[in-house]
């Protein structure tokens, strides 16, 4: 079908889009990227259509009438087709409103001379005649004469280049060509039944990675309850003027969660047998639950937007055990437990990979266990320390989860911003927003080197000791004044405030040159007054568990876990490459000069679990304990027998009877240094720490710098 077909048969009701499709999600450089194939004459996919006389729901206002006859769904290319009708008729579909649209493409410009793409930009585009609105083009609003006549303008008179004209000739017919392009339709016979066209299209889109898991589950759950997508999106408006910012899969997941005791296999939610059963439970979540939950939340442990947490998804397992009581609510002493184990779920970052899998875990805990929270805790535990330690603050941005944890625990002291004196709970009015300031102004750190330039140093800038919580108001008149002169100020006018969101108060601590200086001592007190309101919240009787190998496998890597297929063996080359036993101790020193962390040998990237034969039948024996001894001998040569003795606990566990090695990294007391080659052969020493799942060469300007914060008196 051509795509003014497609497009004149939206505008006359005769091609429509069924509810249970997904909102548009395009961004700007989606649709750049198809304008650019379009006009290039490349393939740009399919569209899935089925004509039937039963229509489910339709998106939009259009209300099916049986007087109709039959009528056309898209079912699979609408986020093109919806790209394609907003450029090219400047319109928004009717299936869509306008605040459904949560990135509007419009306004595309092209060149016509080089057919480059941008959205408009005043200091490129203005006055310049060969930047033209593409929508404007395709509704014939401007030609490729008027081009040449804006130009030969600017030129006084003087003709345009014919070589140039004749490519802007060529361009505009490219672009007007476009309304002429087929889609390649795909037909779902007309006696397929609603059950089997939803079927068909989770097969076309379970095969690519345009939709979610969660988004097709949703895409069933609206077939057989057409209302449903509306339904949730309405609570989700709802909450989200409280502050609570959800997408639809949440639902989803919560929904999976209550009624199936799961996190994953969301298509348990497919069948229509579900109908009643989730009716049912989204009126009660509707009506009572979730604002229930949100509502302890907000005022037990200080959440009053979503983007102060980590990973949303933490509220699964409460709103589930929730559900459960019934309509009864929680006690204090339950409450108490939940906002502990939240606090450590986002510090921990419980849920930062393998969603499916931990929601599985914690729900089954949920709906098994007599004290739920207490053993979720002993999860987190077995998984990573709970105490916090100074050094986790050490180039921490505010995305990271400790920032969340510290504007809690500020909220909870009572914690004013410190020139208005009004209290950090969500306020009234856009200049009493809460802001995330600089207590150093960055703009003069700059200046003495805290710059992209250094890394280590730009880290400690934005560090989130660095920071504290003013009203916008605060922050604007606050500019760029020397901490010392400001701090003062507050300490003159709200006595309390600093105490209050941790900041020193030795005024020596406030000048210029003790900057880091200042960042060591709030990291230490912010991680000893962090451990006490968490650990005060209310007692747990957590017993402690060791992470299950297979767990600490399924949550992939993170920034102290790291899995390696081999220790040596190429499986590309099929040979020795002694170039991955150099991977390896890198791989060791990262750890020890970081928090510590956990290798895994025998486990791809994939998280597959191939074991160790490949490496064994490279050495005489081809045992366990001679691949042991190998990897100790490489220890002991780089690093030193001390480091291999003392830092490292090398076991050989099983999973599924195939064997791998676990080696646990001590947060080392010294720095490692690691001697590598280059491709001639020169060898040089580096410096390995750990960032995000990655080992990370900090360079060598920065090295000193680090250490002296990392091993600090450390002889």
């Amino acid at each position: 079908m051509k795509i003014s077909q497609i497009l004149d048969k939206i505008d006359e009701k005769q091609l429509f889009v069924p509810a249970f499709q997904r909102e548009y999600v395009w961004k700007r450089q989606h649709a750049k990227d198809l304008v650019s194939s379009l006009i290039q004459d490349y393939p740009t996919g399919t569209m899935l259509t089925w004509e039937t006389n039963y229509p489910p729901e339709l998106k939009g206002e259009h209300k099916y009438d049986s007087r109709q006859g039959a009528v056309k769904l898209i079912l699979d290319g609408q986020q093109r087709i919806t790209t394609l009708y907003m450029l090219m008729t400047g319109n928004i579909p009717p299936y869509y409103k306008a605040h459904e649209i949560l990135v509007d493409i419009r306004n595309l410009y092209v060149n016509v001379e080089t057919l480059a793409l941008e959205y408009y930009k005043v200091k490129i585009m203005q006055n310049d005649p060969l930047w033209v609105n593409i929508t404007d083009i395709f509704q014939a609003k401007i030609r490729y004469r008027d081009v040449i006549h804006q130009l030969e303008q600017k030129l006084e008179g003087e003709r345009v280049d014919r070589d140039k004209s004749d490519r802007i000739d060529d361009n505009f017919r490219a672009i007007e060509k476009i309304k002429d392009r087929d889609f390649q339709e795909q037909i779902i016979p007309p006696k397929a039944s609603l059950k089997e066209a939803i079927d068909i299209f989770y097969i076309v889109n379970a095969s690519g990675v345009n939709l979610t898991d969660a988004e097709l589950a949703l895409a069933q759950i609206s077939g057989y309850w057409p209302e449903a997508r509306d339904l949730f999106k309405k609570k989700l408006v709802e909450l989200e003027k409280n502050g609570y910012v959800f997408k639809l899969d949440f639902i989803v997941y919560v929904l999976l969660g209550i009624l199936h005791n799961m996190g994953s296999k969301l298509d348990k939610l497919h069948s229509q047998d579900n109908k009643d059963a989730i009716q049912a439970a989204w009126k009660r979540l509707d009506e009572d639950v979730l604002d229930y939950v949100f509502n302890v939340m907000k005022s037990q442990a200080y959440i009053d937007h979503t983007k102060e947490v980590n990973s949303v998804y933490a509220f699964i397992p409460i709103i589930v055990y929730a559900y459960n009581k019934g309509g009864q609510k929680l006690s204090q002493i339950e409450i108490k437990k939940v906002v502990k184990w939240f606090y450590y779920s986002q510090i921990r970052q419980r849920y930062i990979s393998q969603l499916q899998q931990k929601l599985d875990k914690d729900i089954g805990v949920i709906v098994k266990d007599e004290n739920p929270f207490d053993k979720l805790l002993s999860i987190i535990a077995a998984e990573r320390p709970l105490e916090i330690s100074k050094d986790e603050f050490i180039g921490v941005g505010i995305s990271h989860a400790l920032w969340g944890l510290m504007n809690f625990y500020f909220k909870s002291k009572g914690a004013i911003c410190f020139t208005t004196g009004i209290n950090i709970r969500k306020n009234m009015g856009k200049k009493y927003e809460l802001e995330w300031d600089h207590i150093f102004p960055y703009s003069l750190l700059k200046l003495e080197g805290y710059n992209r330039n250094n890394r280590v140093k730009y880290s400690l800038a934005q560090e989130i000791t660095n920071r504290a919580i003013l009203t916008q108001l605060a922050n604007r008149k606050k500019s760029n004044h020397l901490a010392e002169g400001y701090l003062t100020d507050t300490l003159e006018h709200f006595p309390n405030a600093l105490e209050k969101q941790c900041i020193p108060v030795d005024t020596e601590l406030w000048k210029m040159e003790n900057f880091e200086l200042f960042l060591e001592k709030r990291r230490i007190l912010l991680a000893k007054e962090l451990n006490e309101f968490l650990n005060n919240i209310t007692e747990t009787n957590y017993e402690s568990l060791d992470m299950d190998i297979v767990e600490m496998i399924m949550s992939g890597e993170n920034s102290q876990v790291e899995f390696k297929t081999t220790l040596r063996y190429d499986m590309r080359e099929n040979k020795v490459n002694k170039k991955l036993e150099a991977v390896v101790l890198k791989t060791l020193a990262a750890f020890s000069n970081g928090q510590g962390g956990t290798l895994v040998m025998g486990v791809t990237d994939d998280l597959e679990v191939i074991g160790l034969e490949n490496d064994y039948k490279t050495l005489s024996s081809g045992t366990k304990d001679e691949f042991e001894l190998h990897l100790r001998n490489l220890v002991n040569n780089a690093y030193g027998i001390e480091f291999a003795t003392n830092n490292l606990t090398i076991t050989f566990p099983e999973v599924n009877d195939i064997e791998i090695c676990v080696v646990d990294i001590k947060q080392g007391l010294r720095p490692l240094y690691t001697e590598v080659s280059d491709k001639n052969g020169n060898r040089s020493k580096k410096f390995y720490v750990r960032s995000g799942n990655a080992s990370q060469e900090i360079d060598i300007t920065e090295v000193a710098q680090y250490i002296n914060q990392r091993f600090e008196r450390i002889a």
